[in-house]
């Protein structure tokens, strides 16, 4: 009985210390989400999140073929509702994405390409508690669709083109200024192009040989 009463006083000290280190480490700047969360703490959650993914999921594959037309209804949906706080090319190096604790991880990076496809879906369609990523799954197969091609442009990000980047530009949430900024571009360079052809009846220049 002695044994296990000193077995009971032991693990509540250590219950005790784990709880005061972890209340240092995260609260070591106050409450405040700008100071760089540690190394120890990057771990622990990349273990709680993976631990915390039901087993089912951790075997899936991605039942939707990685098509062209797959990966770019990916990258439309990306662009509309994910880079704002990944940022187009999936670094997370946005104003809210370097902001929030812990910070938005490149997606580009083995910590999240090492990930499995289930496991990227059920975090799409789930998010992570105490982070900033919300769930959107809503359940519906509809939802389950687009979360699919979501990991299928997530596997296509560390080969995204300088084309696909500036298709994502174009497809980002804009406020009504930004709309008027890009239309007036577009207008001028149509301007541009227009200025720039021959006018019908117009005289060609004569060769010189003529």
């Amino acid at each position: 009985m002695r044994k296990l009463g000193v077995a009971v006083a032991t693990a509540a000290v250590l219950v005790l210390v784990a709880e005061v280190v972890l209340g240092v480490l995260l609260f070591r700047g106050g409450i405040g989400a700008k100071i760089e969360p540690t190394p120890v703490e990057a771990a622990a959650a990349r273990k709680l999140r993976s631990m915390a993914i039901p087993g089912a999921f951790r075997q899936l594959s991605n039942p939707v073929a990685p098509s062209k037309d797959v990966v770019g209804a990916g990258l439309a949906h990306f662009a509309d509702h994910c880079a704002i706080c990944h940022a187009n090319d999936g670094s997370g190096q946005t104003q809210m994405g370097r902001n929030l604790y812990p910070r938005v991880p490149d997606l580009r990076l083995p910590a999240t390409q090492g990930l499995g496809d289930g496991e990227l879906f059920y975090i799409i369609e789930n998010g992570v508690r105490l982070t900033g990523m919300p769930g959107f799954g809503d359940g519906s197969e509809e939802s389950k669709r687009r979360s699919w091609h979501l990991v299928a442009f997530i596997r296509h990000l560390p080969q995204l083109s300088p084309e696909e980047k500036l298709e994502m530009e174009r497809l980002n949430p804009k406020s009504p200024d930004e709309w008027r900024e890009m239309q007036q571009d577009e207008e001028f360079l149509k301007d541009d192009e227009t200025s720039a052809r021959p006018k019908k009846g117009s005289p060609q220049k004569q060769s010189r040989h003529q």
